[in-house]
């Protein structure tokens, strides 16, 4: 068996609400997404107007972008954004400082008072407890040093659920929830819905080549960011990335030889004879070893 040199990835038959795609994709719907929101909140929503799964943000040209995950806003005008986070990368908190600036930044319009802020709520939800105290569930608002009881009052919420928590009190639904997301076990009626939701979207032929595609896309971002090593002397680096876009192009895309060589061509400003060198060493490299 030939191993390829490329990165880790799942089908999307591999996906579970814990990825986000797939969290994106069943929270798109109002149906699964208001209740969520209810548990978590205690809160009565009546309906959600607005939802943008992984809608992208970026404010100035040259600021660092994001990919929210879940996007809505309530008929109060209430802004909540949710993320899944399934990896501690040691960053959380200014991670949702950055993204509650992001959001800020979007809802004003020039010339529109403070006052117009929505308000909102940063939700994270992990499968790993950031702050090592058990909780299932960490609120945060701004409040006075000086002064206990004293709020400031500017509307911005975050809440962290840490799905391995123990410590607090929450409803059996939202229970239920967090146990689906974190051992994708069906416990109860809800997180039925949860998982047929999960195969809703598994079998929609739209959703798999939607996938399959911004899979595509971000594995040529990095290719192209390895790209730009080139000056620097990193061709190591070039070439894992055209490989692993080639192996995109042929086990994904099913894409024929002389098309892929037309893509990298294209793609990495390669010569014909380089292209083709590239896809025969990566689809054929026991071939190449023989010659």
């Amino acid at each position: 068996m030939t191993h390829h040199n490329t990165i880790e990835k799942k089908t999307i038959d591999e996906l579970t609400l814990a990825d986000d795609y797939m969290f994106a994709q069943v929270m798109r719907e109002p149906i699964y997404l208001k209740p969520v929101l209810e548990e978590i909140l205690q809160i009565k929503i009546s309906t959600i107007r607005l939802i943008e799964p992984q809608k992208t943000q970026k404010e100035g040209y040259d600021s660092k972008g994001i990919r929210l995950d879940v996007y809505a806003v309530d008929e109060n005008g209430i802004i909540y954004n949710i993320e899944m986070q399934t990896s501690n990368k040691y960053d959380l908190p200014k991670r949702i400082r950055y993204y509650q600036s992001i959001l800020d930044v979007s809802i004003l319009k020039p010339g529109e008072h403070y006052n117009k802020l929505n308000k909102t709520f940063v939700i994270f939800i992990c499968n790993y407890d950031p702050f090592n105290a058990d909780h299932l569930i960490y609120t945060f608002e701004t409040v006075c040093k000086e002064v206990p009881g004293l709020r400031l009052k500017d509307d911005a919420y975050k809440m962290i659920l840490n799905t391995k928590g123990k410590h607090g009190i929450i409803s059996e639904r939202l229970q239920e929830f967090m146990i689906y997301i974190d051992e994708n076990r069906v416990t109860g009626a809800f997180s039925k819905e949860l998982d047929d939701a999960v195969n809703a979207v598994k079998a929609n032929e739209e959703r798999r080549l939607e996938y399959m595609m911004l899979w595509v896309r971000d594995n040529e971002m990095r290719a192209e960011g390895r790209e730009e090593g080139r000056a620097e002397g990193r061709e190591e680096g070039i070439a894992v990335g055209i490989a692993e876009a080639i192996l995109i192009y042929h086990d994904e895309m099913n894409l024929s030889s002389d098309v892929i060589v037309q893509r990298i061509m294209s793609r990495f400003n390669l010569s014909e004879i380089s292209a083709r060198e590239y896809v025969a060493s990566t689809l054929n490299p026991q071939a190449e070893g023989e010659a």
